[in-house]
């Protein structure tokens, strides 16, 4: 069974979903600018960049950072 999480509100999203959308709203250029790691400025694609993250916690908590700062942003102007 799944316990509810109703105050993670990233509950429910996988990484791979995360990270396409970050890429699908800055592309790499923007994300690489954002969060500088080499797996997102050199040669990036979500494969090698999900294997860093998962194996990075300071990484990922940046990359769910930014997936929520992005998304209140985007709520917050109502696009």
């Amino acid at each position: 069974m799944s316990k509810q999480q109703p105050n993670n509100p990233l509950h429910g999203l996988t990484l791979e979903a995360i990270l396409s959308n970050l890429v699908e709203h800055y592309g790499w250029d923007g994300l690489g600018s954002k969060i500088d790691i080499r797996c997102f400025n050199n040669d990036p694609s979500i494969k090698s960049s999900l294997k860093f993250l998962r194996k990075t916690p300071w990484a990922r908590q940046k990359v769910e950072q930014l997936y929520l700062d992005t998304q209140n942003s985007v709520w917050l102007k109502g696009e």
